[in-house]
């Protein structure tokens, strides 16, 4: 995987301004920590940062087309899948190819088809496409939003990048964050697609594609969920399921790089590190490699509740000896958490998850030592419906985003200061921000209600909740150089399920179970119907009062940039009440949050532009 940026300006010339796009690449550093390469022009300057996946020596970038009207350069992030079927399609139409990347595979695809090849393609990716015959610049973003793609118009000029901090970098652009944009990072738990949450900085959106001209631009939308009968039966359904997956896992284990798994113990992961693993056996290869996470005492300082059932570590050695992988516990301890925290932000260059994100990123550190890829069970509750608030009625009738009721996430808003409360309108922010949801909500004429409105719920979460969880995976995967490949965002699987009715989703009477049928070939019965269990979280005690004398300390400073924006008596009386009450999932969740986003308005030196 790796890191992209640009800078396109149709008025100056850009070719005195190397300095500027090497800068703003180097952020990206660890995104692709290989190579980087930069492509100059009067127009034009473009930037990438290498994580060598495939073709060590052929496919370096920018990749330049040498036409005599114009080259055509491109700057690629991401990992095609069919990439050797559109190679063999591109050199029956006469193309010659001098590498075997999907990067030349990307570009010669553009020069045959234009931007109607985004249509074609099945993978993960965010790129650019300078195209001086037309003087254009394509940016295109993968289907679910998997690979991230930020830009803003400046003037005449737009920049563009993986990843915010180096649109940052640019010496003309300023961390700014105004009303909507802290409206969203006080939410927590709401991730409008489209918005970068600093002024003038948007993203691209999932199954988009945007062309930039001198006189203008345009947006076009090349993949959507459609909504139609469903029309196999139940042994139809679980059979197309499991031709899918298996198709998914293969294509996704090629590389010229060691292919590992995450391994959780619950189904999702365990059932792509089983056929993962029956897939490397076939081959004649060694054993599949897999990885967990684990927390130093947790079997002492655990204890179940409604977002932790269980502990992962018992059930994730039951499934590696049953599919007979090489398994890594990661044990983390308090110290290593603490110490970074920080990752957070400057990893998402905005505040984001505490220990979930922290203890993902310390895992990818501890795997990239091994490894260059590994695949991930991320987004099957999303798109198969896993998570508790799918199953309960009276939250999916609430008629807001189901996940913000079961969380709880509105008592964060209580602690914001009576002025700042004012301005943002939380309440009235998330109820416009539903309303715009379920109005895109592509509907099936004669649905009945339950399904219509499980249609409704499905949407928010792979528009909304997903997107959040992918950021996450994302940031924390590249913070480390690692690249993590996510299966169950293949557009064929997910336009597949969309339209199973929820009844069949949900048989056996039990969440996924049309997934954990899907399943059955590959993974034992106590495995198969283990009820879901979230990314573990720590509740160790040392980590929650460290945590608590951060933010009493930060508080207590009259400088802190965090203090007009809270309520300071409420939120002080609050956490100083924690000493006496059990160590809670949300109220870990709270302190993290505050903490990190005082360190992240010091750090990046917001203006919060009221």
């Amino acid at each position: 995987m790796c890191g992209i940026a640009g800078w396109i300006d149709w008025e100056q010339d850009l070719r005195a301004k190397e300095e500027i796009i090497e800068k703003m690449t180097e952020t990206l550093y660890w995104r692709g920590p290989d190579k980087q390469g930069i492509w100059v022009s009067e127009r034009a300057l473009l930037g990438h940062r290498r994580l060598i996946v495939i073709d060590r020596d052929g496919g370096a970038q920018p990749m330049v087309f040498e036409h005599p009207d114009g080259k055509i350069v491109l700057t690629y992030n991401g990992e095609i899948y069919n990439f050797q079927e559109l190679r063999k399609e591109l050199e029956g139409l006469g193309h010659h190819f001098a590498t075997r990347s999907d990067t030349e595979v990307v570009l010669r695809s553009y020069l045959e088809w234009g931007a109607e090849m985004a249509k074609r393609l099945n993978g993960i990716f965010a790129f650019a496409v300078w195209d001086e015959r037309v003087q254009e610049l394509l940016l295109v973003r993968d289907h679910l939003g998997v690979k991230p793609l930020f830009y803003l118009k400046k003037g005449e000029s737009i920049l563009f990048a993986s990843e915010m901090k180096a649109i940052l970098a640019h010496p003309d652009v300023k961390a700014k964050v105004g009303i909507e944009g802290l409206t969203e990072l006080m939410l927590g738990m709401i991730r409008t697609p489209g918005h970068g949450i600093y002024e003038g900085i948007r993203e691209v959106l999932p199954g988009h594609l945007i062309r930039f001209r001198r006189n203008g631009s345009w947006e076009h939308t090349y993949w959507q969920l459609e909504s139609h009968p469903h029309l196999d039966n139940l042994p139809t359904t679980v059979t197309k399921l499991r031709e899918l997956l298996y198709d998914i896992v293969k294509r996704q284990l090629v590389a010229d790089q060691p292919v590992v798994s995450l391994l959780s113990g619950g189904l999702d992961s365990s059932g792509l590190a089983a056929i993962a693993a029956q897939e490397y056996r076939n081959q004649g290869k060694e054993p599949l490699r897999t990885f967990s996470v684990d927390f130093e005492n947790s079997e002492q300082d655990f204890k179940a509740n409604e977002f932790h059932l269980s502990l992962d570590t018992p059930w994730v050695r039951r499934v590696s000896e049953h599919a007979k992988t090489e398994h890594q516990i990661v044990v983390l301890n308090d110290r290593q958490l603490l110490d970074n925290l920080e990752i957070n932000y400057r990893a998402h260059d905005l505040p984001a998850m505490g220990n979930m994100g922290t203890s993902l990123y310390l895992l990818f550190k501890e795997m990239k030592k091994s490894a260059t890829v590994s695949l991930s069970g991320e987004s099957a509750d999303e798109v198969f419906g896993g998570y508790a608030w799918f199953h309960k009625k009276e939250i999916w009738e609430a008629n807001t985003f189901p996940w913000m009721v079961f969380l709880q996430n509105d008592k964060q808003n209580h602690l914001l200061s009576p002025e700042l409360t004012e301005k943002l309108n939380p309440y009235e922010y998330v109820e416009e921000r539903y309303q715009e949801a379920i109005a895109r909500v592509p509907r099936l004429h004669g649905e009945d209600e339950t399904n219509a409105r499980m249609r409704e719920i499905f949407y928010l979460h792979l528009k909304y909740f997903l997107t959040m969880l992918l950021e996450r995976k994302d940031r924390m995967s590249m913070a480390t150089g690692l690249e993590v490949r996510v299966p169950f965002c293949d557009h064929r699987l997910v336009e597949y399920v969309w339209n199973i009715p929820w009844e069949m989703k949900c048989v056996d009477e039990i969440e996924k179970g049309i997934l954990r049928r899907a399943f059955a070939e590959v993974l034992p019965q106590d495995v198969l119907y283990r009820r879901k269990n979230p990314y573990p979280a720590t509740y160790s005690p040392v980590y929650s009062r460290a945590l608590r004398k951060r933010l009493l300390s930060i508080i207590d400073d009259k400088t802190s940039p965090l203090v007009p924006l809270i309520d300071r008596s409420k939120l002080k009386e609050i956490v100083q009440g924690m000493t006496t009450n059990p160590i809670t999932y949300p109220n870990i969740t709270m302190l993290e949050r505050f903490i990190l986003l005082d360190a992240w308005l010091r750090e990046y030196n917001v203006q919060i532009c009221l």
